[in-house]
């Protein structure tokens, strides 16, 4: 026989601390009474702290907030390839369909060989592939970090490296970009000095600055020196001009502690099949693949990645858009006498607009009334609140967001 029995749950507020929920009475049939413990009390401690990073491409949310549809908004908080997917990997993906039903390969192990063969001078025991990039900077903090270690990055720079740290348990140091936004050598070395890891951004995530060749070998010899790892994020690298010049993926060999990452997300729009990839040692790629989740990378993200890393063509196409739509786009942002900003070496625009008499978040609202979704960047550690960033995309999506942005500085 089955008694109803009174027992105290709590509810779940988001945005309150776990700990410190209300409580709740409901009957449950065969249980004996009891209070269960505040479940913020069986989470990690370092976990009852953690909050969400905020990001760009928040468009499901700018859908509802303004009462557009989402194919209505025209988004340039995100940079990604304004032309998407090619159609090679649109039919590759179609093809992949029928291996749904059976687990996807686990190792990622055609992919792995074909962007070694892309790149050359590396094999498929020189890469791990996540759920993309962003996987792959929680699973190194969590392989590499002991307690009580310190990881290194700058400020300002991409959320998620810090949050991946701190979801360790462990804590983060920041050195601060100089007034032009340029990472201080012998300042970051100098604080590099007792960590165990470093977190670089190049180009920088949302500055859109190379770090130039001579402060990068700098900081890898100094870090090398100190069997420091160094994790260098080159996601936005493959819309640089001279991108083969300024990767460190041939220096691998040359720096055992090197981690360089790359991503599917941006320079071939696979943003919603999320693959990103790491190029390193063969030991630091050994220990990851051993820490990773299995069968993290779905069999259509696998199948479109293997093509397009491939498919020269839809990349030059995309090169030369960015090129063109780069110089099109500062020639008419520049016109807009109170934003200040200096030439961007990534795929997106990073503006200080205080002379507008607007913050970054008033500014965003009223181009979103209009349709427009842009970067507020006002969360990035070491930034006020009056810094935006624009992605660049297609002439005619450019000639509308100047269109609203000017209507936006200058209502009624």
């Amino acid at each position: 026989m089955c008694f109803g029995v009174k027992v105290m749950v709590w509810m779940e507020y988001p945005t309150k601390p776990l700990y410190d929920l209300p409580k709740r009475e409901i009957l449950i049939q065969g249980i004996g009474t009891r209070l269960m413990k505040p479940i913020g009390s069986l989470t990690k401690d370092t976990l009852n702290a953690l909050k969400p990073c905020q990001h760009g491409a928040e468009i499901h949310g700018a859908a509802k907030q303004s009462g557009f549809k989402l194919q209505e908004i025209l988004d340039f908080s995100s940079n990604v390839n304004p032309l998407g997917p090619s159609k090679k990997v649109l039919n590759a993906i179609q093809e992949a369909f029928v291996e749904i039903a059976a687990y996807p390969d686990s190792t990622s192990e055609m992919l792995r060989y074909t962007i070694a063969q892309h790149f050359g001078g590396i094999t498929k025991d020189n890469l791990i592939i996540g759920n993309g990039s962003t996987e792959l900077m929680y699973l190194f903090a969590e392989t590499f970090l002991k307690r009580g270690e310190k990881a290194l990055m700058a400020a300002p720079t991409f959320g998620e490296y810090e949050r991946a740290v701190r979801k360790t348990g462990e804590s983060v140091k920041f050195v601060r970009l100089d007034k032009g936004f340029q990472l201080d050598a012998e300042i970051f070395k100098r604080e590099m000095i007792g960590c165990k890891l470093v977190f670089l951004c190049n180009p920088n995530n949302p500055t859109s600055k190379l770090i130039s060749q001579d402060i990068l070998t700098s900081i890898l010899d100094a870090a090398l020196a100190q069997d420091i790892l160094v994790f260098l994020d080159e996601d936005f690298l493959e819309f640089v001009e001279d991108e083969k010049n300024r990767s460190m993926i041939p220096q691998i060999s040359k720096y055992p502690n090197l981690f360089v990452l790359r991503s599917f997300t941006k320079i071939f729009g696979l943003t919603g099949l999320r693959v990103g990839y790491g190029i390193t040692s063969k030991e630091i790629a050994e220990v990851l693949h051993a820490s990773k989740i299995p069968w993290n990378i779905n069999c259509l993200a696998q199948a479109a990645a293997t093509v397009a890393i491939n498919d020269i063509t839809h990349l030059q196409l995309t090169a030369q858009l960015i090129k063109e739509e780069k110089a099109w786009l500062q020639t008419e942002l520049s016109s807009i006498e109170t934003f200040c900003f200096t030439p961007p070496d990534a795929n997106f625009f990073f503006i200080d607009i205080e002379k507008t008499g607007l913050t970054a978040n008033a500014l965003k609202h009223r181009m979103l009334k209009q349709g427009i979704l842009i970067r507020d960047c006002s969360n990035f550690v070491g930034l006020n609140e009056f810094y935006i960033r624009i992605a660049i995309k297609t002439r005619n999506e450019n000639i509308r967001l100047i269109k609203v942005l000017k209507n936006a500085l200058n209502p009624g």
